[in-house]
């Protein structure tokens, strides 16, 4: 960053707004991941923490780390417009890639903003790597998510789901160590707060 700063005022601005676009993605200047600057625990079921921000500082950059304490439903909510009221049409977008450890088996919902509260919402497996740091795609395929008879099925379609999405919750009813370290959708950029 500093080197970009140096490099624009010694050649100009002409010359940097001409430039080609960077396909690497800059963080926030506040902690973030992929842009995402809110990873934060709900306060519903326990964990650690037990509620605010997930992230941490790590090797140079952040992750957001939390660990499920019971037998009970936990919930981890990350805000993709980095704020509660914004929303975003990913209907375009193929997925996203993940990069993450995780000790036991959980699931993401994709959360719309006409239907933000309750458990009975779109989701998709989110496999335990075994505490390893794993990076893998996850689908927007309508066949690739489903709904959990225990939380509910929701009066909505996933596709509509997809043109207002709101947030990604990470829920789960085991004890886990989760451990994220990325988080990319195709197609869309977090806009920094």
């Amino acid at each position: 960053m500093i080197a970009s700063v140096l490099l624009a005022s010694l050649i100009g601005p002409g010359a940097v707004a001409n430039a080609a676009p960077s396909r690497h993605v800059c963080e926030c200047a506040t902690p973030s991941i992929d842009r995402l600057q809110q990873w934060l625990a709900s306060g519903e079921g326990t964990t650690v923490p037990a509620t605010g921000s997930l992230l941490v500082r790590e090797r140079g950059g952040y992750a957001a780390k939390v660990a499920f304490l019971k037998a009970e439903w936990h919930v981890v909510v990350v805000w993709l417009g980095n704020k509660f009221e914004a929303q975003t049409d990913l209907s375009k977008s193929a997925g996203f890639w993940m990069t993450y450890s995780a000790t036991d088996d959980l699931y993401v919902q994709l959360r719309p903003a006409s239907h933000w509260s309750g458990g009975d919402k779109w989701l998709t497996k989110v496999p335990s790597t075994g505490g390893k740091m794993v990076k893998k795609f996850f689908s927007f395929a309508p066949d690739a998510w489903t709904t959990l008879p225990e939380l509910g099925k929701p009066d909505y379609s996933f596709a509509s789901a997809l043109t207002e999405a709101r947030g990604l919750v990470f829920v789960g009813k085991t004890p886990n160590k989760i451990d994220f370290r990325g988080l990319a959708i195709d197609r869309y950029q977090p806009p920094c707060l």
